[in-house]
């Protein structure tokens, strides 16, 4: 059974079972060399292909690039990049935070 809790963005998070556990294991890394060879254990190679695509994925729709553009650059597909465009606006706010984090390091 899933849980519902609120993001400070008042946007509900499906709680799935072990969620909270693997977000500890996350934030107990401390390096970008950690969390790349945790997550190259965790996943498989499709699996890390799909989230870094994901990821360019909402850093171009961020940027304000066209759905086709983005989906000949990074490859992926139409369906994908309206999905993640989607979640940027109107998810629990998880892209969000982390663009606007990446983009206080730069």
């Amino acid at each position: 059974m899933m849980a519902m809790t609120s993001t400070p963005t008042d946007h509900a998070v499906e709680l799935l079972s072990g969620l909270n556990e693997l977000a500890d294991a996350f934030q107990s890394l401390r390096t970008s060399e950690e969390v790349t060879r945790f997550l190259r254990d965790l996943c498989t190679l499709p699996e890390l292909e799909a989230l870094a695509h994901r990821w360019q994925t909402a850093r171009l729709v961020d940027q304000g690039v066209p759905y086709l553009e983005v989906a000949s650059r990074v490859p992926t597909s139409t369906a994908t990049v309206t999905r993640v465009a989607q979640w940027l606006r109107h998810g629990t706010g998880g892209y969000r935070l982390a663009l606007e984090r990446g983009k206080d390091r730069a």
